[in-house]
């Protein structure tokens, strides 16, 4: 997969996750410090909506989006994943009234962005994760994914609503 940041090709680290593989299991830091399990088998299918930074505009506006997204979908749970510090997320939710989702951060270990393949390997971005979407239905698979090919751009929106719609 290649993806790029303002035009300039950058290299994802890890091997590439793919539809129909399990979701891999990873523990994140929540706003409060406590751990959020993502990925895996779960009671509700997950929406994970990878993001570089939420001090972003274009991570802003996901973030809102999914927002108000969340609100129209039964029985899913949305996490916002990104490596901002756990504060710094909290208080973006705040001022944003981000409300209808969950925002965890991947900052200790890298876990999340490392098995899902979408950490940026090289570039002024290295260390953050690129921007992806994965819907995991509530048996663990990966039914969608969608990792944006140029980092400064907005996912497809409907395509991952229509893949959590279509379960």
């Amino acid at each position: 997969m290649s993806v790029t940041f303002n035009g300039n090709v950058v290299k994802l680290a890890d091997k590439e996750l793919n539809v129909g593989e399990d979701a891999p299991e990873v523990v994140l830091v929540g706003g409060n410090l406590s751990p959020v399990k993502v990925g895996g088998k779960s009671d509700k299918v997950q929406i994970l909506v990878a993001v570089p930074s939420l001090d972003t505009p274009v991570c802003a506006s996901e973030a809102r989006r999914f927002n108000v997204e969340a609100t129209k979908l039964d029985n899913v749970s949305v996490v916002i994943v990104s490596m901002d510090l756990p504060f710094a997320s909290g208080r973006f939710c705040t001022t944003e009234n981000i409300n209808n989702l969950s925002v965890a951060s991947d900052f200790r270990k890298k876990e999340f962005s490392k098995k899902y393949g979408i950490l940026i390997g090289d570039g002024v971005l290295e260390g953050l994760c690129a921007r992806a979407i994965f819907v995991v239905g509530k048996d663990g698979k990966v039914v969608y994914k969608e990792i944006v090919s140029e980092v400064t751009k907005e996912p497809d929106y409907q395509k991952a609503i229509e893949a959590v719609k279509s379960i």
